[in-house]
Parts: C-alpha cells; sequence; structure tokens
C-alpha cells in the first residue's frame, strides 16, 4: 500500500492535539507525521515531542512565528518522504482505516491525483445540524476542508501548495481555493460511502461560519465575498498554468533508479 506523509498544521492546540496524534497513529498508511507548530504559546511543541520519543514516525517541526495554517501546511510538505500527503487540523481525528481507504483509491486509480474523505460534523449546534439543507451544505465541506484531503505530493508541489494570501489569512478560503483548483483541473473526488474524517465543533470555528453564511443565517460582506472569491480564482489560474507548463516540458531521457544509483558519484573518498 502506498505510504503517507501526514501534515499537522498546529497553533495552540494543546486541548486537542493529543487525540488527533493518536488517530494519525493507528493509521498504518501514516509512515510519516508531521507537526508543524505554528508559533505555539501553550503546551503544543511539548505534547508532540512528547509523542515523538516513542512513535519514530512522529516529528516535530516549529516555525519561527506564527504564519497561519497555510504556510505551516506547506513547510510540513516540504519536508515530507511519501508519495501521498494528508493534512489534518490539530483539532479533528481520522477514524480507523480512513487512510487505508484513501491509499486504495488512489493506488486503484493511478490517474486520479487526490482523493477527498466524508467528513463527521460532531456537536455542530442542532440549528445547523437540524437545518434542512445541511446534509448538502455538509457534503460541499467535506469537498474543502483539509482534513478531507490526500493528495499525490507532485500535484500539491505543482500547484504551489495552499495559498498563503493575506486575504485568505484574515478570513479563512485558503482550503476552499485548492479544492476549486483541484475540481477544474483534475476533479475533485470523495469517498462518502461512510464517514472517515471527525470534525470537532469549538466555538468561532471556521466551518460553523461557513454553515451559517450557506444556510443564510449569517450575511456575509460584499468585500469578503469579493476579496475571496477572486484570491481564489487567481489561485486556480496560476495552479492551470503550472499543469499546462509541466505538460509541455520535454523529460530527460528515462532512467531506472539502478541506473542512476549506478551513476551517482562516489562519496565514499
Amino acid at each position: 500500500m502506498l505510504p503517507i506523509s501526514v501534515i499537522i498544521p498546529c497553533y495552540n492546540a494543546e486541548q486537542t492535539l493529543a487525540r488527533t496524534l493518536d488517530s494519525c497513529i493507528a493509521q498504518p498508511e501514516a509512515a510519516q507525521i508531521l507537526v508543524v507548530d505554528d508559533g505555539s504559546r501553550d503546551a503544543s511543541p511539548d505534547i508532540a515531542a512528547l509523542y515523538a520519543q516513542t512513535h519514530p514516525q512522529i516529528e516535530l517541526l516549529r516555525m519561527p512565528q506564527n504564519g497561519g495554517a497555510a504556510r505551516a501546511r506547506n513547510w510540513g510538505a516540504m519536508h515530507a518522504l511519501h508519495p501521498l500527503l494528508a493534512f489534518i487540523d490539530a483539532d479533528d481525528e481520522y477514524m480507523l482505516h480512513a487512510l487505508t481507504a484513501a491509499a486504495a483509491f488512489l493506488h486503484d486509480h493511478p490517474g486520479q491525483s487526490s482523493i477527498r474523505l466524508d467528513v463527521d460534523y460532531c456537536g455542530f449546534p442542532a440549528d445547523i445540524t437540524d437545518h434542512p439543507q445541511f446534509e448538502t451544505h455538509a457534503a460541499t465541506l467535506s469537498n474543502t476542508v483539509p482534513s478531507s484531503l490526500v493528495i499525490r505530493r507532485s500535484i500539491y508541489a505543482a500547484f504551489g501548495g495552499f495559498p498563503p494570501d493575506d486575504v485568505f489569512r484574515r478570513h479563512g478560503g485558503e482550503d476552499g481555493a485548492f479544492s476549486l483548483a483541484l475540481l477544474n483541473i483534475f476533479g475533485n473526488p470523495r469517498l462518502d460511502d461512510r464517514k472517515r474524517v471527525r470534525m470537532h465543533y469549538h466555538p468561532n470555528i471556521h466551518a460553523e461560519r461557513y454553515f451559517r453564511i450557506s444556510m443564510g443565517m449569517v450575511q456575509a460582506s460584499d468585500e469578503l465575498v469579493d476579496s475571496t472569491r477572486d484570491a481564489s480564482w487567481r489561485f486556480v489560474r496560476r495552479a492551470y498554468e503550472a499543469i499546462q507548463v509541466l505538460r509541455g516540458v520535454e523529460l530527460a531521457p528515462h532512467l531506472t533508479a539502478q541506473q542512476g544509483a549506478d551513476s551517482a558519484p562516489d562519496q565514499s573518498a
């Protein structure tokens, strides 16, 4: 099965990080688990370091200062060792066999760039979960949130990672821009036969704002709508142009792994 590098952006998540890490450790495909501490002021990095002492697949990376979730994810991806990347926030968790299903799908569908996992929205307010359009909006959000995403590292690199634009850091939405690019360039399929990621509610979570805006409970400002839409489509165009360039680039003559090793310079001297 294809091994996966799991990336966890973490900012002041001491109350939930252990639960997230436990859910990652339980995934056999999680060959590497990178906790990217984004300038936390609590015990989050201590918790990650403690886990790393007994679980060699866990590594703690520390950002020099808080830069936002997009930059933390991108920094983690630069240290990834495996062909697939998975992203999970430090307050979410994988259900059993979640990454097994994702790895199996991408193994069996080599032409697919990524796969999404269905999300269980746990503990969200009743006026949201009882809304007649909840399931529709929940499915849309499952196609967007980073915790649902498993993607080939090469595709992620070609996109340039999650867009770190200031508008997204202020309002959120970099995950929406990324999913929009996937949808328009490669498709954005999701395994919807069962829930495989659990998102736990807490006050001011971005998902709540999405639900309330989508359900008409909260009015988004014109500035918010226009700025995030424009930034999202700029990212889609950049990603599309990058993929077009790669498709047109001529490759060097094929080398097998053994040929590459045989021709490498001797470093023993």
